[in-house]
């Protein structure tokens, strides 16, 4: 999903410490971020259906997810874009003539034809129940801002007195490459309204993860504002993911006091390009990955992808078994939120065994101090800590197009003289390193290590 539209215009941004629930807890409490410690784990329909998932596929990959994968930490089920189309198509988006469901109050519901259980009103109330059971979690996409037929219509907005969804848009810098909404003027009556409207029917619904979209680039501060204060004020724990796009690094403090997690690329799809491009643009986050809030690499473009996707034909994912090391040994040791974007029922055995090794959980889950120790000539070294057993994470990489590339790193830079290591993918142990951790390899190819130091 991409984004052209470089101009800033300046919206409404409100400001300061608000108190958001019964609670008294306010914004400043930072209480989201208990929600996340972790980075969230799941599945998306993005990379696979585009913007026509229908309710058997989402219930057939949540049975994938108890069955093979939920024991290992995944857990959440999202359903991406444009979900209340009725008339939408693979490889793009129907704007010429789509079929909106909406409510009286300018608020989307899904698409019968495509999700038969929201059926008499009860919107996605029973596909989160359906996923709830299975004692998974769920979440759906919505874009920023505010449906522009619920502005022709001048449509009311729920708790806000009067006003009406004409009232409170603006056509400044609405979204370039799909024309469902326009932007929210952040500063005027019944904008929070709108967002409250949102949340509070999300949170009837039983929603536990909200992605957003076309928040990044430009940076709506005022309309992150608005949803921060509406999530915190519904009553419901649901964890906000902001996207897509470079996320500004001038707005890091801002979202990683408002957002659980948000990209920091467009979409990464199957091909070198783009996890070159995503290694590259990570370097500048590294400071910003802590519990509850998460620099987010994107869905993982693994498996069965594209059945009716954006971009190409149904295919099995393009890159090569050792990009596929290199893409999720990056996405685990960064500590990016991790959600497949393949078909799960479709998986192979690889594909599977990428997403559930056991140390590699366990790493993702538990590692702290997340750094990169170089990348440079086309060669990459990331480390991070288990505070618990006291191993130390090294991730090689050779990003170059050449083969046998010697990746080194001193082991005083690890701060450790001598240890003992174990590849993580292969689960071979090496013979005793002392000085320097030293390994060949294959262009795109990467390995992972545990180390235990040794007197």
């Amino acid at each position: 999903m991409k984004i052209k539209n470089k101009i800033v215009i300046a919206l409404g941004i409100i400001l300061g410490v608000v108190t958001v629930n019964a609670q008294n807890t306010t914004i400043k409490n930072a209480d989201f971020k208990q929600w996340a410690q972790t980075p969230p784990m799941g599945w998306n329909s993005w990379d696979c259906y585009g913007s026509t998932v229908e309710e058997h596929e989402v219930k057939a990959n949540a049975d994938y997810m108890v069955k093979n994968l939920k024991k290992y930490g995944w857990e959440y089920i999202v359903v991406d874009i444009r979900w209340f189309v009725e008339n939408d198509k693979a490889g793009g988006y129907n704007q010429k003539d789509p079929r909106y469901v909406m409510d009286q109050y300018g608020r989307y519901l899904p698409a019968l034809n495509r999700f038969p259980s929201a059926k008499d009103g009860q919107g996605f109330k029973p596909l989160a129940d359906y996923i709830h059971s299975k004692g998974l979690k769920f979440g759906i996409h919505i874009m920023r801002g505010i449906p522009k037929k619920a502005v022709e219509e001048k449509l009311p907005i729920k708790g806000a007195n009067g006003i009406t969804a004409d009232q409170i848009y603006t056509t400044a810098l609405q979204c370039t490459w799909l024309k469902d909404n326009y932007t929210i003027l952040a500063d005027k009556p019944g904008a929070q309204e709108y967002y409250d409207s949102l949340f509070e029917l999300y949170a009837q619904w039983g929603i536990d993860f909200i992605k957003i979209d076309d928040l990044s680039r430009p940076y709506h501060e005022g309309e992150i504002n608005l949803i921060r204060k509406a999530i915190d004020k519904c009553g419901r724990k649901i964890v906000l993911s902001t996207s897509p796009g470079e996320t500004p690094i001038s707005a890091a403090a801002h979202v990683s006091s408002h957002a659980n997690m948000w990209r920091m690329v467009d979409d990464v799809w199957d091909t070198w390009p783009h996890i070159t491009h995503l290694m590259d643009v990570a370097q500048k986050w590294y400071p910003y990955i802590a519990p509850g809030t998460w620099p987010d690499c994107d869905m993982i473009p693994l498996g069965r992808i594209s059945l009716r996707g954006e971009r190409g034909e149904d295919r099995m994912s393009r890159l090569t078994k050792d990009e596929q090391y290199t893409l999720i040994t990056f996405f685990n040791i960064f500590k990016s939120p991790l959600f497949f974007g393949g078909d799960l029922p479709s998986n192979d055995a690889f594909t599977l065994s990428l997403l559930t090794n056991k140390e590699v959980v366990k790493m993702h889950r538990e590692s702290t101090d997340v750094k990169q120790l170089f990348q440079k000539d086309g060669k990459v070294a990331m480390t991070s800590r288990n505070p618990k057993d006291g191993s130390v994470y090294l991730a090689l990489f050779n990003i170059s197009d050449k083969n046998d590339v010697k990746v080194s790193v001193p082991l005083a830079d690890l701060g450790i003289t001598k240890a003992d290591a174990v590849d993580l993918w292969s689960g071979k142990k090496t013979a005793t390193v002392t000085n320097e951790i030293s390994v060949s390899l294959k262009a795109h190819a990467s390995v992972l290590y545990k180390l235990k130091a040794k007197k």
